[in-house]
């Protein structure tokens, strides 16, 4: 199991994917990011990491990659949902979902559920 601390900065991390996806970070979206996360107890912790990411200029897909593999590593959390929940509103905050938030965000939910599926596949964990 990660510490908590490394799973709120993967949390930063693929909240800034998903805002850069379309190719800026609006300013609707930015309000919305700090509305969602000051109401959470790890909010601070998440957007210290997303804020890092962006004064970085760091590439969004590498930010995703990192925060899925330490999402793997992880293993099922129930942050998760709070996490979905959080990059949606953001997503649709500014003009709507736009498809290439939408890849990512569907991105991020099949590859981790591949991920554990095959987990259990694998560990004989499965019903068949």
């Amino acid at each position: 199991m990660t510490s908590k601390t490394r799973l709120y900065d993967a949390f930063g991390e693929l909240i800034y994917a998903v805002a850069l996806a379309d190719g800026l970070i609006q300013q609707e979206e930015l309000d919305k990011i700090d509305e969602v996360l000051k109401n959470h107890p790890w909010g601070k912790d998440v957007k210290w990491s997303f804020d890092y990411e962006a004064r970085k200029g760091n590439d969004p897909k590498d930010a995703f990659e990192k925060a899925l593999d330490l999402f793997k590593e992880n293993g099922p959390d129930p942050d998760y949902y709070n996490l979905i929940d959080i990059i949606e509103r953001i997503a649709v905050s500014s003009q709507g979902m736009d498809t290439d938030e939408k890849e990512v965000i569907e991105g991020f939910q099949t590859s981790l559920r591949n991920h554990f599926l095959e987990f259990l596949d694998q560990n004989g964990l499965m019903k068949t």
